[in-house]
């Protein structure tokens, strides 16, 4: 095609003219919905369709005083429960109008560990978005500082290290880890160990309040920790075939996360109970059927939805921190002791 011949990409004018309406109202459509009545928002939206126009909301952001998009940081993009709360927030953020532009904050290094990809979270502050949501436990969040500071910051799933002025919402960790042990108890078991992972303050809260769930219920002698390399199945598989094969050995397994107990379900057949936390896609399939604690995965997709769309400087309300009610659900995985022997 020469260039004489390409179809030219149309514009907010294009469409302004087809709809009737100035060109600040089509504007105003896209970056301000919630302003503009039903009727003209259809008018706007028909003419845009029959056109074909899409704006560059990203070109846009760069030249307006204040963003126009609301960008959406992921710690992992292999992890279920990220990726379920992403999904949720994307969908109540487009029912609101709002749009929204993802990314991985995170990328394998020669040693294919996960590091911070710097450049990309450069990026995107450099974009100049109207609000960000973290989703997991990323380091060096601190680097998020250089946001203005109208520029909101929500944290989902994760406690933030160094960014004070972030508001965050999560599970009731202590919550999750009683609702567990006292499961696991009432089913007969005192020997509970836990695997956990050295990153993030939310396998240490989650590690803390198993500790003081079992001392709080008089078993601080069976208190076990087995630390995995990674937050993944094969590292709950090493780390419980460890744990299986010492002296001592558990008769119930509580884990950081699903991924890690599904790992440990390879190593403990039938024999040990296990449980996980997140209540992700994967505990429900049926040959896994494994119990786990509900965090509220819906609840905190929509409050952080909530939260991305209004302004939390401009109202007076500082950061926040909201823990939403864990919930357990039960699954063949947790077996009573009675079973298990």
């Amino acid at each position: 095609m020469t260039t004489t011949s390409r179809v030219k990409r149309p514009t907010i004018r294009d469409v302004a003219a087809k709809a009737g309406v100035s060109k600040s109202l089509v504007s105003l459509v896209y970056s301000t919905p919630q302003a503009v009545s039903q009727h003209r928002r259809d008018l706007v939206m028909k003419a845009a369709d029959e056109l074909g126009f899409s704006p560059n909301f990203l070109a846009r952001s760069l030249a307006a005083d204040t963003g126009t998009f609301i960008g959406i940081l992921v710690a992992d993009l292999h992890n279920p429960l990220f990726a379920q709360i992403v999904d949720q927030v994307r969908s109540a953020l487009e029912a609101k109008g709002e749009y929204s532009f993802m990314t991985s904050a995170m990328l394998p290094n020669a040693a294919g560990e996960q590091v911070i990809d710097s450049r990309t979270v450069s990026a995107l502050i450099d974009l100049r978005p109207k609000s960000v949501l973290v989703v997991g436990s990323i380091p060096d969040m601190h680097q998020l500082s250089a946001l203005p500071e109208k520029v909101s910051i929500i944290v989902a799933s994760a406690i933030p290290e160094d960014l004070p002025r972030a508001s965050v919402v999560r599970s009731d960790d202590e919550k999750g880890m009683r609702l567990l042990i006292e499961h696991l108890v009432e089913n007969g078991h005192k020997k509970i160990a836990h695997i956990s992972v050295n990153d993030g303050l939310v396998a240490k809260s989650r590690r803390d309040a198993y500790k003081s769930v079992m001392t709080e219920k008089g078993l601080e002698k069976y208190i076990q920790i087995k630390f995995a390399k990674k937050a993944t199945e094969t590292a709950g598989l090493e780390a419980a075939s460890e744990l299986l094969e010492s002296k001592d050995s558990p008769t119930a397994i509580t884990s950081y996360n699903d991924l890690l107990a599904i790992g440990a379900q390879g190593a403990s057949g039938a024999d040990v109970a296990i449980v996980g936390y997140d209540n992700t896609f994967l505990a429900e399939l049926r040959q896994i059927s494994l119990t786990s604690i509900d965090p509220g995965n819906t609840e905190i997709a929509l409050k952080a939805a909530e939260l991305l769309s209004v302004k939390l400087i401009d109202d007076g309300r500082k950061s926040k921190t909201y823990l939403l009610e864990p919930k357990l659900v039960i699954r063949n995985s947790s077996r009573s002791l009675a079973k298990v022997h």
